[in-house]
Formats: structure tokens, sequence, C-alpha cells
């Protein structure tokens, strides 16, 4: 609970058994979330049974994407605020705080993950790809008329319960793949402008990723990219 708000926090897993439950743990020993949705998004391994070992809601979703586990994560999600993270252990559940205290003047937080101090040894951020996240973030930001905007691939972001009520008639749009990212941006932000953009740790991954991890499949998910946010300009939503 934050300030009478009910926080909500949405993961979506496919490959992350070794770091799901302590992420799952350490959100709630923040003190400030009520609730966990715990997306099985056709899950390797022990994952359920893992997910099974805390007090997280664990939902199955067997349509397979990035996209389609974050959709129904919100979808189940009951919170006033509600936060989406990844399961894998390169954000630190610590820096819920910070979106929280953003969100007392911003219905709208999103993280990036591009500056540098912020940026752990070992994470995997090249500059070949944390260019590329702000590139495409600024073709956003440029595009949909949005805030100072620096990563287009951060998944930790907060939106208020208002905030989600007006993107859902959009998610059946979507692909569910990864370029869900910039779709949900682009979807907030043409319903609001009071959004802001704050650093969040990035640690190094546990485990291997299906969208990234390497700069080539970075680079194949950005390019995927690209003709979703230009898409947007010309479509009426």
């Amino acid at each position: 609970m934050y300030k009478q708000k009910k926080v909500s926090v949405v993961i979506s897993t496919f490959n992350e058994e070794k770091t799901i439950r302590g992420v799952i743990d350490n959100f709630f020993a923040t003190g400030v979330v009520d609730e966990v949705i715990a997306i099985d998004n056709n899950a390797l391994g022990n994952t359920k049974i893992e997910i099974e070992k805390t007090k997280a809601k664990r939902v199955v979703e067997t349509k397979q994407g990035y996209g389609h586990g974050y959709m129904r994560g919100l979808l189940e999600a009951t919170g006033d605020l509600i936060v989406m993270t990844e399961a894998d252990g390169t954000f630190e559940p610590e820096d819920i705080h910070k979106f929280l205290i953003y969100s007392d003047d911003f219905p709208i937080v999103f993280g990036t993950r591009t500056s540098r101090a912020a940026i752990w040894s070992g994470a995997f951020m090249p500059f070949s790809v944390r260019f590329a996240n702000w590139l495409w973030a600024k073709a956003v930001e440029v595009l949909y008329n949005g805030p100072v905007l620096t990563d287009v691939g951060c998944t930790y972001k907060l939106l208020d319960r208002r905030s989600l009520e007006h993107i859902k008639k959009y998610f059946h749009l979507s692909k569910g793949d990864g370029t869900f990212s910039p779709e949900l941006m682009i979807w907030l932000l043409s319903k609001e402008k009071r959004i802001i953009e704050i650093p969040v740790m990035y640690k190094p991954r546990i485990g291997r990723s299906g969208y990234t991890g390497s700069v080539w499949k970075a680079a194949r998910l950005g390019f995927k990219m690209l003709p979703v946010i230009i898409k947007y300009k010309f479509k009426k939503i």
C-alpha cells in the first residue's frame, strides 16, 4: 500500500526459474507491494513450482510472447498503481520507491536503463544496444509529442488505474511479441501527457533471454520495433 493506494506488480516469466522466486519475494519485502501477478507464459523448468513457493498469484497465459504475457498481467492486476518489471533479476525491487514517489505527480512513470551511472558491470547494455534504445525512444518522443525519452525497451514502468483503463481497448492491436514495449508507450502517450522517465538500476541477467542477450538478437528486435513505431502515427487510436 502506498498512500492508501493498492500497489500491484506484474511479472511475466518464460525462462527465469532461477530468479523468479527471489524477485517476487524481494518486491513483497519492499513493504509497499500488495499484490504480485506472476504470468506463467509457457514457462520452462520449475518456474511454476518456484512461483507457488511465494505469495504471488500465478496466472497461465498460453499465447507465447512478451506482449501477451504483460497484457494478461495488466488485465489481472487489481491495484490502483500497477508496476511492470522483469523476472530475470536485472531490475532492483527497491527502485519501486522511486516510481511511487514520482506517481504523486505523474500517473505514468517510465524507467530507463540507458543512464551509464546506473548500469552495473556485466549488465547487457553495450553501446550499440544503448544507442538503439535511445534512438527509437527519440522517434517515439518526436512522433508522439512525448516527454524526454531515452529507452524504448525498458519493462520497468508504472501506470495508474485510470491510464490502464484508457488503453486496454488497444490490446487487440498488438502482435503480443517484443514490440509491445513501444506500443504501450505510444498508447499511453495518446491518452496522457503527464508522463516522466526516470533512471533505474540495471543489473546482469541470470539465465538467457529469448529476445535480447546478444547484439544480433537486440538488433533484430529493434528492426521489428521501427515499423510499429511509425504505424501508429498513421493509425487513429
